[in-house]
């Protein structure tokens, strides 16, 4: 069975859903599925055949006389690209941020379903943020979101959260939840010790090294992280994995962040990595004393960075679930704080410091808890969706 992904981030762009697509599509290769991803990169629509080595081929690229972009306009481009692929099934990783909050992604199953000859497509929803209309849309928004579900042939929700609201919103919809897993496997750069690559870093054994992993936007709450830390009194370090997003208010945020950084007097106390190959991003977590993800809407099975902390046995904390029905297995995992509470922050991050006897139980906690989002188990429930057992 030949399946199509369709995503609109894709490394090397920076983002959860390009890692997640990535993550799939390798997950389904290795099941013996013939599997392909659409993308648009630098204004041209590519496809791209995933290599066994998390690198792409690619196989076909589309360009416009001017660039192409996820309105309504790339239409007829991925029909191009699906007329030369002819996949079974078109399957949509849909996240508005990805797609820079325009609908023209949105309606895209609709214009499909006028064709003569069309895939099934699915539709997997990694959150429920409405994208941007126009001033005033209203109930515009969220009606769009629920045009996309209702036309497309199979639905996904990554978490029990947006399976009971997408259910309330749309009656008899057949839905099925799959959650996401660890976007960076376990899989630091040959002969890698933690102590050497600390070392490499120019962080002492003194040193509390405290990571926070993913890129930089409001609701990740880094800018309290920073705040806590200001007021650690012991040897600290912070290490920043990743970078900012390319969307503009991310991007502003980011800006805030680093002057913050300076305004404390902290630059010399934080190691900023960038972009960084999946490899550094294991090793970066695999020598963490911990890591915070102060997340200000609560810690999430959505969230990749979190799961990939878990994955790597690196210690959590974070605040508390999003989902009530999540909380029992976070709890057992990760230590937790109140959003917005830098004081609380600094206490748990001190606590954790003098206590390494709890960054062991949490860390083994977290592979356990991790073992259960497995890429394969993932692959055998998208098998079922698609109507094929594996």
């Amino acid at each position: 069975m030949n399946i199509t992904l369709l995503s609109g981030e894709y490394p090397p762009q920076p983002g959860g859903i390009g890692d997640y697509t990535r993550r799939l599509a390798k997950a389904l290769s290795s099941q013996a599925y013939q599997v392909t991803v659409i993308t648009i990169r630098d204004g041209a629509l590519l496809m791209l055949e995933p290599q066994d080595d998390q690198t792409e081929r690619i196989i076909g690229v589309l360009r416009s006389s001017t660039p192409l972009d996820w309105s309504h306009r790339c239409w007829p481009f991925v029909i191009a690209a699906l007329d030369q692929l002819r996949p079974s099934w078109l399957h949509l990783q849909y996240q508005t941020g990805a797609y820079a909050m325009r609908p023209g992604i949105n309606l895209l199953p609709w214009r499909l379903r006028q064709l003569k000859r069309r895939p099934r497509i699915a539709v997997t929803f990694h959150d429920l943020l409405v994208p941007y209309l126009f001033p005033k849309a209203g109930p515009l928004r969220g009606w769009i979101n629920r045009r996309l579900a209702t036309d497309a042939d199979a639905v996904i929700a990554t978490n029990t959260a947006d399976t009971i609201a997408l259910r309330a919103q749309l009656p008899g919809l057949q839905l099925t939840t799959i959650p996401i897993g660890s976007n960076i496997a376990v899989v630091p750069p040959q002969g890698f010790s933690p102590t050497t690559w600390r070392a490499t870093l120019g962080v002492t054994p003194q040193e509390f090294l405290v990571a926070y992993f993913g890129l930089l936007s409001p609701s990740k709450g880094v800018d309290q992280l920073v705040a806590a830390l200001a007021h650690l009194e012991r040897p600290w370090r912070l290490l920043l994995i990743g970078g900012a997003a390319t969307a503009p208010q991310d991007v502003a945020y980011a800006r805030q962040l680093y002057e913050q950084i300076k305004s404390y007097g902290l630059t010399e106390r934080t190691i900023i990595t960038g972009q960084i190959a999946d490899t550094e991003v294991s090793a970066h977590l695999l020598a963490a004393d911990c890591i915070a993800l102060p997340f200000r809407d609560g810690a999430s099975f959505r969230r990749g960075s979190l799961l990939a902390a878990l994955a790597h046995g690196c210690p959590v904390i974070t605040t508390p679930a999003a989902d009530p029905t999540d909380a029992g297995s976070l709890a057992e995992a990760t230590i937790t704080f109140p959003p917005d509470n830098t004081a609380a922050l600094t206490t748990t991050l001190d606590h954790l410091a003098d206590t390494p006897e709890m960054r062991q139980r949490l860390g083994q906690a977290g592979r356990t808890l991790a073992a259960r989002f497995g890429w394969d188990a993932i692959a055998a429930q998208h098998a079922a969706v698609y109507g094929m057992s594996l």
